[in-house]
């Protein structure tokens, strides 16, 4: 991780709460359900707001609200915000949507080759509707994942690695591998991505009891019973009060473990970018 000067770290937080009173204002005005995620809902149980070295907000919707939330804000503030993600642009390489600030930029090193356009953002998260037979659920949510890395590596031949030691070297090289063969094998990132979209949105039209982000780097940890994580609770963090799973101290442990003890420095982690500017913010 390499660390900001406080300044800045402060000025990238101040934009991303920016955005965030946006998201959740349209959220409210057109009852689109949401809650925070990951190191989000982390920060503002043991913070009461921002981990002191995190530099991104995580927010997970229903992927029928999130389709809804996108075309309020680009019909409502098409000259404050832009939308990224793989519709909009073919270019981008992650499952994930950015809801950006325009005129800035914020691009991580793995994106620094990326051919798209690139701000300072807030993280949404379509949760997918899953099969509630296991087997059924295992196969797309190993396809769903399978898609969406190959999307990945057909831009990205250095990904982010979590895996120390000889086993992360091991998986760096092969991503180079697979990276290398993938740009040569002719198969389309459009075919890729509609390969991915296929299996996240199988079961859209049911009425399942559980919702997932399918393509995170474990395919299994970002899954939900909806009737365990809605209606969402609320904490306090930076002032405001965010919407968090209801169930969010479990959610806690089973990600973190012992989620209130610090982990040591070199077990944090950031997105510090390539490049930044926070144009007329």
């Amino acid at each position: 991780m390499r660390e900001y000067d406080q300044e800045t770290l402060e000025h990238v937080q101040a934009c991303e709460l920016s955005i965030l009173r946006d998201f959740m204002d349209v959220c409210d005005r057109y009852d689109l359900e949401w809650f925070a995620l990951a190191g989000t809902v982390l920060g503002a149980v043991r913070h009461q707001g921002f981990i002191p070295w995190d530099d991104d907000i995580d927010v997970a919707l229903p992927a029928e609200d999130l389709d809804k939330l996108l075309e309020v804000m680009e019909a409502e503030y098409p000259g404050k915000y832009v939308v990224m993600n793989a519709v909009h642009d073919i270019e981008y390489p992650l499952a994930t949507t950015r809801l950006m600030l325009r005129s800035t930029e914020f691009r991580e090193e793995p994106l620094k080759d990326i051919p798209c356009d690139l701000g300072i953002f807030l993280d949404l998260y379509a949760l997918d509707a899953v099969s509630d037979d296991e087997r059924a659920y295992r196969k797309q949510a190993w396809d769903a994942w399978f898609w969406s890395h190959v999307r990945i590596l057909q831009s990205i031949p250095n990904p982010v690695i979590l895996q120390r030691g000889w086993k992360g070297s091991v998986i760096r090289m092969a991503c180079r591998a697979a990276s290398v063969v993938l740009r040569v094998s002719g198969l389309s990132k459009e075919r890729v991505f509609a390969k991915e979209q296929e299996a996240r949105n199988r079961y859209r039209d049911q009425d399942t009891k559980r919702f997932a982000y399918l393509c995170d780097t474990d395919r299994f940890s970002t899954t939900f019973v909806r009737d365990e994580v809605l209606p969402a609770a609320k904490l306090p963090f930076c002032g405001i009060e965010i919407n968090v799973p209801a169930n969010y101290l479990e959610h806690l442990t089973v990600q973190f473990g012992d989620y209130m003890t610090l982990p040591p420095v070199e077990q944090r982690k950031n997105h510090f970018p390539f490049r930044l500017d926070f144009g007329p913010y």
